[in-house]
């Protein structure tokens, strides 16, 4: 999928809504769309960094529901940063595939031709940005981020490990193993000594107003969305689809299967 992506971001999806064409005519009929394009913003998920070897959220799943809450932290930070840790790991060895530097290069494009561009992920990867995008906002946040508990100071954390309790810790399955690692072990804030916790938003939280109305902002003025690795069905992503729609532009999307924004977009 994002091979075809990364050729002349050619539509490996569908654009607009309407009947059946051929692969051919709708990659004619995207890069008209991106050609008459002025502001162009992209919205990526979990899909277009499985191509890294980074698990999804269907992969992560059972561990999620189960980590994922500022419940879970209060109860037991141990498991929830080993379960971070783990997956920092497994980021840290992963690059950037070619979809990633697909839409670094469709931006420096839109920089060249005047156009405005943004991008709205809701990974925490933050392949991304190593693949080079400059104008991106991180709707859940980064698992390269920290935030702390007591004073809210947010900072961006690339140590592995993060402390040094957590060297060597991290299970696969956290289920069948805690390390109960005492709190004064884990990661603490460099101004006052607080807990830290990894600055991405769980279940039950709501995402940072700041990032959402950057966000909005950006989907109310653009004439062309693009749709990759994601099936959109998640709020607030759910609602970015039709609000381009509402406001007249156009939907592309990059997905290998049907999705709730297919309706939007049309089959080639």
């Amino acid at each position: 999928m994002f091979r075809s992506l990364s050729r002349n971001l050619r539509a490996s999806g569908r654009i607009q809504k309407g009947r059946s064409m051929s692969d051919d005519k709708g990659a004619r009929e995207f890069a008209i769309a991106l050609d008459k394009s002025k502001k162009v913003t992209v919205l990526t998920g979990a899909g277009i960094s499985a191509e890294s070897g980074v698990p999804t959220f269907k992969e992560w799943r059972e561990w999620s529901a189960m980590l994922t809450t500022p419940e879970a932290f209060a109860a037991n930070p141990s498991m929830v940063w080993e379960f971070y840790h783990y997956r920092r790991c497994i980021v840290s060895k992963a690059v950037p595939n070619a979809g990633h530097y697909a839409i670094t290069a469709l931006e420096k494009r839109c920089e060249q031709q005047g156009k405005e561009f943004k991008l709205l992920t809701q990974n925490v990867d933050g392949l991304h940005s190593r693949a080079g995008t400059k104008s991106v906002e991180e709707l859940h946040g980064s698992m390269w981020k920290t935030r702390c508990c007591t004073c809210d100071q947010v900072l961006q954390n690339f140590d592995m490990p993060i402390c040094a309790a957590l060297d060597g810790k991290g299970c696969p399955d956290p289920s069948a193993y805690d390390a109960n690692i005492p709190r004064l072990q884990l990661p603490r804030c460099r101004s006052c000594n607080g807990l830290l916790r990894p600055h991405v938003v769980w279940f039950g939280e709501s995402l940072d107003l700041g990032v959402m109305e950057r966000a909005h902002e950006s989907l109310r003025r653009c004439d062309l969305l693009l749709v990759a690795g994601t099936s959109a069905v998640v709020q607030p992503a759910a609602g970015f689809i039709p609000l381009v729609k509402g406001g007249g532009g156009a939907v592309a999307e990059f997905n290998l299967e049907e999705t709730p924004a297919s309706r939007y977009c049309r089959q080639v």
